[in-house]
């Protein structure tokens, strides 16, 4: 119970945060305006990071007042870094830091861990059967450098609307697990806090009804400071006699924007390019890119993180060696890395998936019903129009295809609708396409499908798919055309129609 509280108060403290440093991120000019290859379409503040400080420094007074006798110790230390690398993140979202000063800084704050917390990557494990690898000297460079790591993997992979949030939520809640089941009361505060401020930047960063975007973004100062805290978590419980994990358990609760990071990296590198020089070739713009919507990709990412970091957490509970789940992850990690090294391969396998899990594409563009006869039209259009919803508009043509089918089916029924890459829309759009499906189940012959708008089209005519069953676009080439028959608008308003005594019989008024 003390728990849920303590979740709801730092969910509370981080939204209250976030949307008091909303007012003034204009005035600060802590915004992230479009342009380049950034994809949004309004400036959304960088405040995320706001929320998480917050909590980190409430956290304290919450820790005494929820369960008693326990505080978070060294908090100096967890203080310390996480203001260092939370202005720092807030300086580059205003001005623009180049990775060198960054790097410093965040090697700065490694450092305080260390000396100020006492958190240190003395052992790696027992990589090999027999063989524990002890550090010695070398713990102080490779906390630096392990850290270093963590920050950046979550300042890459925050690229789309959510996915930072969710992933880090994901791993956080496993965290939780080992530390309850380790007995390590005072990290299961801890990181419960940290779920807490997270949710309370999710509720303006995730795609849902009502929240058509982001309103906020993690940026720097967040994904930055995220990333310190994740670092911090891992080490300190991976080390020593009360260790509730082991370092190759920590590989596997960060599986997912650790093998993307280094991926990409190493594919910048393998292709002669800078590792630090940014593109598009990241797991999720490569599931964007294959029209999987954005909201679509969040919850595929947070159920392969949430995969990835069972295996670990089960491999950990049950007792498999270390050298085993340190092994297979580097055999993932290959597999992973040779699926993305080639991209233009990799979307259409993607654009398949999105079919076989039967999702709609932020390439969807109505709904098409085909092909049938032309006497048939009026009883389909009427059926059509009672399926689709009501909190849309949309634009009904029937085309007939100039070239004569055998089997005299050659019309066919596109609804237009102007989605503009309302991913919600999209949703109601195929739930109404599945309802229009249903009703004429009985129509043999019949197909009813999404349709997919073409890049580089100008109008709903050019757009349409003027092809019979069995056609092909060479065949479009040589000649085969449709022609607009009938068509309305949202309101039940017939604009055109070419064909004498074709009436469709629908009652509401034009709007």
């Amino acid at each position: 119970m003390e728990l849920a509280v303590l979740f709801g108060v730092c969910l509370l403290v981080s939204g209250v945060a976030i949307r008091l440093s909303v007012a003034l991120a204009g005035y600060l000019g802590i915004m992230d305006h479009p342009g380049g290859h950034k994809q949004h379409e309004a400036s959304t503040p960088f405040v995320g990071g706001f929320g998480l400080m917050a909590v980190v420094v409430s956290v304290s007074l919450f820790a005494d007042t929820f369960l008693a006798a326990v505080t978070l110790a060294p908090l100096s230390g967890i203080l310390f870094g996480a203001l260092a690398i939370f202005l720092t993140g807030l300086v580059d979202d205003i001005w623009r830091l180049g990775f060198k000063p960054r790097f410093i800084v965040q090697a700065l704050v490694a450092l305080s861990m260390v000396f100020l917390g006492g958190v240190e990557l003395r052992s790696l494990g027992e990589l090999v059967p027999g063989v524990a690898v002890d550090l010695g000297w070398l713990a102080i460079p490779l906390t630096v450098f392990a850290t270093i790591g963590l920050i950046n993997a979550v300042n890459m992979i925050d690229g789309i609307d959510g996915l930072s949030g969710t992933g880090s939520l994901v791993s956080l809640a496993l965290t939780a697990i080992l530390a309850h089941f380790g007995s390590n009361s005072v990290y299961v505060v801890f990181v419960v806090a940290l779920m807490g401020g997270v949710a309370g930047f999710l509720y303006y960063n995730l795609r849902y009804p009502g929240n058509r975007r982001a309103r906020v973004f993690l940026g720097d100062n967040g994904s930055t400071l995220l990333g310190f805290l994740f670092a911090w978590l891992f080490i300190a419980m991976s080390q020593g006699e009360q260790a509730v994990m082991t370092p190759v358990t920590a590989l596997w609760l960060f599986a997912l924007p650790l093998m993307d990071t280094v991926g990409v990296m190493l594919r910048r590198i393998w292709f002669g390019g800078s590792p630090f020089r940014a593109d598009r070739n990241h797991l999720h713009h490569l599931f964007v890119r294959a029209g999987f919507r954005v909201s679509d990709v969040v919850s595929l990412a947070a159920v392969m993180q949430a995969f990835f970091g069972l295996i670990g957490v089960c491999g950990f509970l049950l007792g498999v060696p270390e050298y085993v789940m340190f092994w297979l992850f580097i055999g993932v990690f290959a597999v992973y890395f040779l699926v993305i090294l080639q991209p233009a391969r990799l979307v259409p396998r993607l654009r398949q998936l999105n079919r076989w899990l039967g999702l709609p594409s932020v390439q969807v563009q109505g709904i098409f019903v085909g092909y049938l006869r032309r006497e048939k039209s009026p009883e389909i259009v009427a059926v059509i129009s009672a399926g689709l919803g009501s909190t849309y508009d949309f634009q009904l043509g029937v085309y007939e295809i100039d070239r004569s089918a055998t089997d005299g089916r050659n019309v066919y029924c596109v609804v237009h609708i102007h989605a503009d890459g309302d991913e919600h829309l999209i949703g109601k759009i195929q739930r109404d396409a599945r309802r229009i499906k249903r009703r004429i189940a009985g129509q043999q012959g019949l197909e009813v499908r999404l349709f997919m708008g073409r890049s580089g089209t100008n109008s709903f005519v050019d757009a349409v798919e003027p092809l019979p069953r069995g056609g092909s676009r060479e065949a479009d080439r040589r000649g085969v055309r449709s022609t607009l028959i009938y068509s309305m608008e949202r309101g039940y308003c017939p604009v055109e129609n070419t064909v004498p005594g074709f009436e469709v019989s629908i009652p509401p008024p034009c709007k």
